[in-house]
């Protein structure tokens, strides 16, 4: 997927030692008492990225974790995974796996029905700009004019303005992404090749659908404050295969109890002290010190619809009030080769409500290295009005995109397709969704939540980011 939105760099929750108390922040460590009890339990809810971050590092702080999965294993992916240059512990947790999932460096393309619009270079590899010149200067615009490509320049004082308090994120979450570059003096035309297809493909959805707040942040975080923030590598594999699975096993070597098929229908509390003493999953309770919930919002509205408990809490009841977004992936076998310039691609203006990408997996997943044809994924993001079409229909969709993106797939003769519908997969992140986003910490004294989505308010929007922010806040 090219970014999750959240996606963000989400910090995994503090859980603390001995006692909660508001504003003081401090590091989640064990000191093991005279006696030496048995240390804290905390159960995980979520195998995916914020539930493996959370309980990596509550293992190494001396915690007994139990980590629970809707599934029989560690949460699946959506298509594709990307992992932008600044997602440095993510590479740090794979260097201690001792494992290799990623591929070089690469370019990508941005296309539109008149065929490529933007080359996007390795950032890294060229001299260093001051922000963000380097982003409008450094890619290859066939059509777009320079006169175009400077007029986000304004912007910056947008970015300025926006300094990840509360205030800032309410301020700009209450107007949309257009109306933001339209305000500070983008052109059409780049909005409309550029920045448009970035916001319908790292948010999921329209610019004038998405939070001019969370696009700033994602701007920022990619684009405008490193030049090299943009350069990118692709997982070579699912990532459940080469980096969730291996994950699990180097932590229950640690000590990590993992169940799957467990989903949480409700909570037991201690009416004296407020906090959650237990929680079940069907028949089954599970008790710890506790909790962490790092799902996903339709995953967690699930719970809620379940859970009397937390139906009496404000806090979760708004999380009903979030919308999310349908994602569709279409993986198909051509009978022959076909040279695609660039491993990653973005593609507008085929649909207007619908951004959607596709990948070379002959030149990135290490199963298709050898094949004698061609293998490639498209991903269809805010996809809701084909998640009632036959697997055919879906696909006769998109090979007419394809065919105007690349000439070469006129030819092709399709003899193998894998479609696969994700509704309610991706978080909607639309104007004046934060204000029932959730934090942290929750009124619970001793639930936290974790994930993609919860308010942070760091910028990347992505699932991997989880990852990012070891430290206990």
């Amino acid at each position: 997927m090219w970014a999750s939105p959240s996606s963000t760099a989400l910090s995994v929750p503090s859980i603390p030692a001995a006692g909660w108390r508001r504003r003081r922040h401090c590091r989640a460590e064990l000191s093991p008492p005279p006696h030496g009890p048995l240390p804290k339990k905390v159960v995980v809810f979520g195998a995916g990225w914020a539930g493996f971050a959370s309980a990596h590092h509550l293992i190494k702080q001396g915690f007994d974790v139990t980590l629970l999965e809707a599934g029989i294993g560690p949460a699946e992916e959506i298509g594709v995974r990307g992992f932008w240059y600044p997602y440095r512990n993510i590479f740090s947790v794979v260097d201690e796996l001792g494992v290799e999932p990623f591929t070089k460096w690469t370019k990508a393309a941005f296309y539109s029905p008149e065929g490529i619009e933007v080359e996007l270079p390795i950032f890294q590899d060229l001299p260093r700009l001051p922000a963000p010149l380097g982003a409008l200067i450094y890619p290859q615009f066939p059509r777009l004019p320079l006169v175009d490509r400077l007029t986000p320049i304004p912007l910056m004082a947008a970015v300025i303005d926006f300094d990840n308090t509360d205030m800032a994120w309410r301020k700009y979450d209450a107007m949309t992404s257009r109306e933001l570059f339209k305000q500070f003096g983008c052109s059409r035309r780049l909005y409309q090749e550029v920045f448009g297809p970035v916001v319908q493909v790292g948010l999921f959805a329209p610019g004038e659908q998405c939070s001019a707040a969370a696009t700033l942040g994602m701007l920022y975080y990619y684009v405008l404050s490193h030049q090299q923030n943009f350069d990118v590598v692709w997982c070579r594999g699912t990532v459940e295969e080469k980096i969730l699975s291996p994950w699990l096993k180097s932590l229950e070597l640690k000590g990590l109890k993992f169940h799957g098929n467990r989903k949480p229908t409700d909570f037991i509390i201690n009416e004296e002290s407020g906090c959650i003493s237990g929680v079940a999953c069907g028949q089954e309770i599970h008790k710890a010190d506790a909790f962490i919930l790092a799902v996903g919002v339709s995953a967690l509205q699930s719970i809620i619809t379940s859970s009397p408990l937390l139906q009496t809490r404000q806090e979760f009841m708004n999380v009903l009030k979030l919308d999310t977004i349908d994602v569709v992936s279409v993986k198909l076998w051509l009978d022959r080769k076909v040279k695609i310039p660039n491993a990653a691609n973005v593609c507008y203006g085929f649909d207007d409500s619908a951004g959607w990408t596709f990948f070379d997996l002959s030149s990135i997943y290490d199963d298709y290295d050898n094949e004698a044809a061609t293998v490639l994924e498209t991903e269809i993001y805010n996809a809701s009005q084909l998640l009632p079409l036959k697997d055919e229909q879906i696909v006769a969709n998109v090979m007419p995109y394809l065919r105007k993106c690349i000439p070469e797939f006129q030819e092709a003769v399709i003899v193998q397709q894998m479609v696969v519908r994700c509704p309610m997969s991706a978080t909607h992140f639309s104007p004046g969704s934060y204000r029932y986003m959730m934090r942290g910490s929750t009124s619970f004294p001793n639930l936290f939540m974790a994930g993609d989505w919860i308010v942070n308010r760091h910028g990347s929007w992505s699932k991997g980011k989880t990852c990012k922010k070891w430290s206990f806040n």
